[in-house]
C-alpha cells in the first residue's frame, strides 16, 4: 500500500462531497525516471512521454474493472510513436521513436506532425475497446479534454506537468471530471478549475498530497481515498524472448547465428539486451519439441 504521506509515485483519488466533482492526483519520479532512461530521449521526446505517462495514469485510475490503458500517438513527425500502457494496478511502461532533429522548444504537433492518438481499453474480462482521436488543440491536455467532452460527454479537465526537482525527473498531473450523476452545476466546476489552475509545478513535485490539496482546496469538503502506488513494470524476461525466437524459422535463426555467433533480442521498454547462442537456441527447439509444441517451425 502507498503511503499516504509520500509525494513519489502514488496516485490519489478525492471526491468534493458537495460540488458532485471528483479529482485525481498523481505524482512520479522513479516511474517517470525508468521510463526515459531506457533511451536517449531529447528534452521535448522526454516531455511528452510524461506527459503521456501522467494521462494514462490518470486514465487507469477512471477503470471500474482488472485491464489496461494503451495511450499511444502515432504520426508523420519526428516522432513517430509515442506509447504508454498502464493497468488497474497502476503498473506502467512507455516508449517513443524518433528521428531526425528536434528543436528544444518542439510541442505535440512539432514532435507528431499529422497523426492521431489511439487510446485502447483492454480489460481481462469482456469486449476490447479502441478510439481513435484527431489531435485537435495545442498540446496533449487539450486533445484529452476534446476526447472527454465528446465521447463521454463528461466535463473534464486536466493538468500535466514535467520538469526536474531537486535534480531529478518528475511527472505529476491532476483531473477534475464532472460526475456523471448530473448534480453537478458549470458553476462548481469552474469554481475547482480556477483554484486548480493556481497549481505550481514545484508545488506538484514536493508537497504530499493531503498538503497540496488543502493548500488548493481548503474552503472545500474533500474526501480523500486510499493512495495506490505506481510503479514501471516490463514483464519481458529471457523466457518470453526464447518463446519468441521458437516462433521464427529454424533456418533463419541458424542462419543468424552462424553469422553472427548469437541471436539478440532488445526490449524497447526497458532497454535489457537477452542473447541466445547456439547451445541456448538448441536448448529452446529440443524443450519445445518435447512439449509437442506447434509453434516451433
Amino acid at each position: 500500500m502507498a503511503d499516504p504521506m509520500s509525494t513519489s509515485n502514488v496516485l490519489n483519488r478525492y471526491l468534493f462531497e458537495d460540488l458532485s466533482v471528483r479529482g485525481e492526483l498523481v505524482q512520479m519520479d522513479e516511474a517517470y525516471q525508468q521510463i526515459i532512461s531506457s533511451k536517449e530521449y531529447p528534452a521535448p521526446v522526454q516531455k511528452l512521454l510524461g506527459e503521456l505517462l501522467v494521462s494514462t495514469t490518470l486514465l487507469t485510475a477512471t477503470l471500474k474493472f482488472e485491464g489496461s490503458i494503451t495511450m499511444q500517438l502515432q504520426g508523420d513527425g519526428p516522432v513517430s510513436l509515442a506509447v504508454i500502457n498502464g493497468d488497474n494496478d497502476q503498473k506502467i511502461r512507455g516508449v517513443a521513436r524518433f528521428d531526425g532533429d528536434i528543436a528544444d522548444d518542439a510541442g505535440l504537433h512539432d514532435l507528431i506532425g499529422k497523426g492521431h492518438l489511439v487510446i485502447t481499453i483492454d480489460p481481462k474480462k469482456g469486449e476490447r475497446y479502441q478510439g481513435i482521436v484527431g489531435l485537435e488543440g495545442d498540446t496533449l491536455a487539450e486533445v484529452l479534454e476534446g476526447y472527454f467532452a465528446n465521447s463521454e460527454q463528461l466535463k473534464t479537465r486536466l493538468w500535466l506537468r514535467t520538469g526536474e526537482h531537486e535534480g531529478k525527473a518528475h511527472a505529476a498531473g491532476m483531473l477534475l471530471q464532472v460526475m456523471p450523476d448530473g448534480t453537478g452545476t458549470p458553476d462548481d466546476f469552474e469554481h475547482l478549475e480556477q483554484l486548480t489552475d493556481t497549481v505550481k509545478n514545484e508545488e506538484l513535485f514536493s508537497l504530499e498530497a493531503n498538503d497540496l490539496l488543502y493548500r488548493l482546496y481548503n474552503q472545500e469538503k474533500v474526501q480523500v481515498f486510499t493512495p495506490q502506488p505506481v510503479e514501471f513494470f516490463c514483464g519481458c524476461s529471457r523466457e518470453r524472448s526464447g518463446a519468441a525466437i521458437i516462433t521464427v524459422a529454424q533456418e533463419e535463426i541458424y542462419d543468424i547465428l552462424s553469422t553472427e555467433g548469437s541471436v539478440a533480442l532488445h526490449c524497447d521498454y526497458c532497454g535489457t539486451n537477452y542473447s541466445f547462442d547456439k547451445g541456448d537456441v538448441d536448448a529452446l527447439y529440443a524443450e519445445a519439441a518435447d512439449k509437442g509444441d506447434n509453434t516451433v517451425h
